[in-house]
């Protein structure tokens, strides 16, 4: 395979990947709008999200590969499933703070000031909010792969592409 089929594939893959975590996020922001709309709070985060977007989608490859050892493989695949959760969730909340701390560190004279500040003040619970539902969209994600695994390359994508056959309903 050469360079062009190799970037391809790797746009292709993180594209599909950003698709998928889009439309959690797109459905996470969407709730967040409303609920601060009935308090009369704008929102203007998307395009900030969606670049976050694209961050997880290239994260989660690159940690799609990385073995957990012996011992999971030995387990059964929920084993891997819950572990590769865990992990991916835990990332997800060590960016989403050190995003708040940047973010805060004008306001409170540097980044390790602006990260204290995120933990003090209601933002951890926004924190929170956004791992948990990140964490929901990456377990989906992580049982679509054992199935993608099991199933084979391009029978989890044909099953939902393909009218169901009758003789199933």
């Amino acid at each position: 395979m050469g360079l062009k089929e190799k970037l391809l594939h790797e746009l292709k893959a993180v594209g599909l990947l950003a698709v998928y975590f889009g439309c959690w996020l797109v459905a996470l922001l969407t709730i967040k709008q409303l609920i601060l709309a009935e308090y009369h709070i704008e929102f203007h985060d998307m395009s900030k999200a969606l670049v976050g977007v694209l961050i997880l989608s290239k994260v989660v490859l690159v940690l799609e590969h990385v073995p957990l050892g012996n011992w999971v493989r030995t387990r059964p695949a929920w084993v891997d499933v819950v572990l590769r959760t865990i992990l991916y969730a835990f990332g997800v909340f060590v960016i989403i703070c050190i995003e708040r701390a940047f973010e805060g560190r004008g306001e409170y004279g540097g980044v390790m000031a602006g990260l204290r500040a995120a933990f003090q003040h209601a933002d951890i619970y926004h924190v929170l909010a956004n791992t948990l539902s990140l964490s929901a969209a990456i377990l989906g994600y992580n049982m679509l792969s054992v199935i993608r695994q099991r199933l084979g390359k391009g029978t989890l994508l044909r099953m939902f592409t393909t009218p169901i056959p009758r003789d199933l309903t």
